[in-house]
């Protein structure tokens, strides 16, 4: 089921896009761009997510 909705996303989304990345320009498939931005996402989640459980002290029974 997820296999068939990523191919529905990637079909849906195959024109090309033009991405300014500070000084060069990219041209990429949208598919592509949208899939780098979730990537990022999950980076950036999973790193708060981790400072933010080495900062609390450990709980005391």
């Amino acid at each position: 089921m997820i296999t068939a909705i990523a191919l529905v996303f990637v079909f849906e989304n195959r024109e090309s896009v033009k991405i300014r990345l500070l000084v060069p320009e990219v041209t990429m498939p949208l598919w592509g761009a949208l899939l780098i931005a979730w990537g990022l996402g999950v980076l950036a989640s999973v790193i708060m997510l981790r400072r933010s459980t080495d900062r609390q002290p450990p709980r005391q029974k």
